[in-house]
């Protein structure tokens, strides 16, 4: 018995240690920011001693990747994952001369950064119109939900998956919240009305699969990179009471 107990305590043990503050997390994000403003990306903190950098899903250089150009980023949001070390960021630019939408997932190992993922969106990408994406994200709201009235990360990841599932299965039961609004590239299904759906426009016979989520409570929100079908794609989604409130996605186009 006190064998078990003592193996018990030790997985907590380890459990504990693999998470991190959310002061810690959000501090990376914003050095995230603050590099993708400078276009300096030795600015992201911490990093390990090896990084891996992606952009659409391919390995790349980060010392030339989207990170080395700096921009004036207009919009941003961020979740924070405490349980799995990670962290997600969307990031408008509407400047005319090269707009851009980016979506970028940080995850980290023994303390420090240790994978940076970023699909990058411009023009010819699936829907992209960066003013718009700018003009609906701001209009929404995607204040932290009080304690006492959070979903569980289960019930988050549940409503995302379900979403995610009906485009290759149309039997599943989503839980659409009554507004909902999907804001893919610029195109919004809604106009800020009561009567906004987003279970408009959802393709059949199509598998979201290797799925990587930040799930971050304090929001009620998750991100999932997706393999959509054969293209790199993120969805965000904000849930509600166990309803899918909004969902932005973010896709790259011959990635």
């Amino acid at each position: 018995m006190l064998r078990l107990t003592l193996a018990a305590l030790g997985l907590l043990a380890a459990q504990a240690a693999a998470q991190c503050s959310r002061e810690d997390l959000i501090a990376a994000t914003d050095s995230l920011l603050a590099a993708q403003t400078a276009g300096k990306p030795d600015g992201v903190a911490p990093l390990a001693d090896t990084v891996t950098y992606l952009e659409a899903f391919k390995t790349a250089d980060i010392t030339t990747g989207i990170l080395s150009h700096p921009l004036k980023i207009d919009f941003n949001r961020s979740l924070h994952d405490t349980t799995q070390c990670a962290t997600y960021t969307e990031i408008v630019v509407t400047d005319r001369t090269h707009p851009y939408v980016i979506g970028t997932q940080m995850r980290f190992a023994g303390g420090k950064i240790a994978n940076i993922s970023s699909l990058v969106t411009d023009q010819g990408d699936w829907l992209f119109n960066a003013t718009g994406t700018y003009y609906w994200a701001t209009r929404e709201n995607w204040d932290p939900i009080p304690e006492d009235q959070r979903d569980s990360r289960e019930v988050i990841q549940a409503a995302a998956d379900a979403y995610a599932d009906l485009f290759n299965d149309k039997s599943v039961q989503v839980p659409w919240g009554h507004p909902c609004a999907r804001l893919e590239g610029g195109s919004y299904t809604g106009s800020g009305s009561d009567n906004d759906r987003c279970d408009v426009g959802v393709p059949n016979g199509v598998r979201l699969t290797n799925r990587r989520y930040v799930i971050d409570e304090t929001l009620g929100a998750v991100d999932i990179f997706i393999d959509f079908a054969t293209v790199p794609d993120s969805h965000e989604f904000r849930v509600e009471k166990g309803k899918l409130r909004y969902v932005h996605t973010i896709t790259v186009m011959g990635g």
